[in-house]
């Protein structure tokens, strides 16, 4: 895995060969109690075997961004089988 200087963006994401594409319907949280539907949209594990994840928010939200996954905020949905 590549060693990173300074944040993940957009505009300076990890390297594509590192990056797991995915579709992961998620329910955001934040401190405020508020949710937001949303989804991952890839995965990326960085040196120090911390997971990211490239995360939308929808309907409409902003452009995806990488953001430290943190199970207790982005709680995974299922994805088939209810």
């Amino acid at each position: 895995m590549a060693t990173r200087c300074g944040p993940l963006t957009w505009d300076s994401p990890p390297p594509e060969a590192e990056v797991r594409w995915v579709y992961q319907p998620v329910e955001v949280q934040y401190p405020d109690g508020a949710w937001e539907l949303g989804r991952i949209c890839a995965w990326w594990t960085d040196g120090a075997g911390a997971r990211w994840c490239l995360l939308r928010t929808v309907p409409g939200g902003s452009r995806p961004r990488w953001r430290r996954y943190d199970p207790d905020s982005v709680r995974l949905l299922p994805t088939e089988g209810i």
